[in-house]
Parts: C-alpha cells; sequence; structure tokens
C-alpha cells in the first residue's frame, strides 16, 4: 500500500503541474486574505481566520479534484493499470494507496497556511487569536480535505478520462458539501425535517469541528463518508 502511496507523491510532483496547482491554491489564499476588498482581515480590525476557513474549502474542492483526477484515471489511459493488477496488492490495498497518497500531498498544501495564524498573531495587538478555533478549523480542513480526496478517488475509477473525473469529482464534492443545506432551506421542510436534512451534508459538522470541539459523531461522519466511497472504488477496480 505505501508503495503505490509513494508512487502517487511521486507521479504527482515530477511535473510543472502539481508544483503550479500548490502555488495557485496558496496564491488564491494569500489574495483572498490579504487583498480582496470584502475579505481583507486587515481591514476587520480584530484577529480571525474565519473568512480564510469560510473560503478555504471552495477552493480546496478544486485542488483535490486536481490532485486526483489521475489516479486510477491515468492509469485506465495509459495501461498501466494492468501492470498495476499484476502486483502483489489486493484491490483494497491499491485504493487506499491511491487515497493516502493523494491525501498527504492535501496535507501539504495545507501546511503553509499555518503561517496565516502565526502573522496574525503577531500582528494582534492585544488578545490574539482563538487557538482553539483555528486548531479546530484546520482539524476540520484536514477532514474536508480527506473527504474530498475519497470522493475524488471514486470519481476517477468510473473513466479514463481526466477531465470527466475532474468534472465528476468536484460536481459530487459540492453537492455534498452544500447540497443538503441548500434542500434543508426549502419550505416544505421548514417544520422540523430542516435539521436533520442539514445534518447530512458535509458543511455541518466541519463548522460543529471548527467550533474547537471534537464531536466523536462529526469524526464518525467524515469516516464513514470516507469508507464508504472508498469502498465503491474498490468495486470499481475489481470489475475490471
Amino acid at each position: 500500500m505505501w508503495m503505490i502511496c509513494k508512487k502517487e507523491w511521486q507521479q504527482y510532483f515530477s511535473s510543472l503541474t502539481g508544483y503550479i496547482a500548490l502555488a495557485v491554491f496558496l496564491l488564491l489564499n494569500g489574495l483572498v486574505l490579504f487583498v480582496f476588498p470584502d475579505s481583507n482581515i486587515l481591514d476587520f480590525g480584530y484577529a480571525t481566520l474565519s473568512v480564510f476557513f469560510d473560503r478555504t474549502p471552495w477552493i480546496l474542492l478544486f485542488l483535490v479534484s486536481t490532485i486526483t483526477m489521475r489516479s486510477l484515471a491515468d492509469e485506465y489511459r495509459s495501461g498501466t493499470f494492468e501492470l498495476l493488477k499484476t502486483l502483489p496488492l489486493s484491490p483494497a490495498q491499491i485504493v487506499w494507496g491511491k487515497f493516502f497518497g493523494a491525501a498527504i500531498i492535501v496535507v501539504t498544501a495545507l501546511l503553509p497556511t499555518i503561517v496565516y495564524a502565526f502573522s496574525l498573531q503577531a500582528l494582534s495587538v492585544t488578545g490574539g487569536i482563538d487557538a482553539g478555533s483555528t486548531i479546530g478549523s484546520y482539524i476540520g480542513l484536514v477532514l474536508l480535505g480527506a473527504v474530498f480526496t475519497a470522493v475524488g478517488v471514486c470519481a476517477s475509477s468510473f473513466t479514463s478520462n481526466t477531465v470527466v473525473a475532474f468534472i465528476t469529482g468536484a460536481f459530487v464534492c459540492f453537492l455534498l458539501y452544500t447540497g443538503f443545506e441548500a434542500i434543508s432551506k426549502l419550505p416544505v421542510f421548514a417544520a422540523g425535517m430542516d435539521y436533520y436534512i442539514e445534518m447530512l451534508g458535509i458543511n455541518f459538522h466541519y463548522r460543529s469541528v471548527s467550533r474547537g470541539v471534537i464531536d466523536i459523531r462529526d469524526i464518525i461522519y467524515f469516516g464513514g463518508i470516507i469508507v464508504l466511497f472508498l469502498f465503491i472504488t474498490q468495486r470499481n477496480i475489481v470489475k475490471r
């Protein structure tokens, strides 16, 4: 499994595309935080990274889809999937290796953003940032990135076209992140079902973790979604 994980890491950074994707991710976050007028934290007057944690999931959605679109689709297209099947690895090991390889890349992309927290803490005159909320929000981003990764790897297992894998992965991530929340706001569910429908969405649990309180129910939710999509991926590659 770790051989597959290492292969994913090396393959992603073997071309300039991988570095460009990470650079664009960090650049967009920097522009949102320090340049764009509606989200410039320097104009807020107090130390907070709430804007960063509100906007980053949307940028992360496209970054993860870019990372995972080649996971299995490229193997199908280039014919290396046949070679992959000859290795002494089970389908589960291949899938989890692909997942962990892509997830490590996502975490690598998030690590430099910790500089924002230290910068705000240094610039703050009194109080500083809310450490508990900030740590919880970063844990939420890692869990969110892991779920997006599982969805992206699953989307990549359905097709040999990387563009289709990217679009499908991004669309499913978008639906899981905000679709249930949008449905819960429909008037027909205003009698009490709205809360339970919203609970099915990723955003509900991401906001819960971001408050700095790690609830076991949120961890089970994220873990369940990851296992579900990786199980579907495993079934797909078994059929091939």
